[in-house]
């Protein structure tokens, strides 16, 4: 009998990793796509909070790309626009 280690993050508790790594980097996506959330409800009240969820998400997951935009590179978001056409 094999045995498995799995690991979990703590905010998502549906999936699973083999790495803890990787369990680790999406923890902290997750955790960066909740402070955006709220920062985006809190500057657009009329977005609701599952639209406000998925922008959180998505700037999170992409957070390098916008990362070298807010560093004086706006072209970088054309990979982001291209990627989503």
């Amino acid at each position: 009998m094999a045995v498995e280690v799995v690991y979990r993050s703590s905010r998502d508790l549906e999936r699973l990793f083999m790495d803890k790594a990787e369990a680790d980097r999406h923890d902290k996506m997750l955790e960066l796509a909740e402070a955006l959330t709220a920062v985006l409800h809190a500057a657009a009240p009329s977005l609701d909070e599952r639209e406000a969820e998925e922008l959180g998400i998505y700037m999170a997951r992409n957070r390098e790309v916008f990362a070298k935009a807010f560093k004086g590179n706006p072209d970088a978001l054309t990979e982001l626009a291209a990627a989503q056409g």
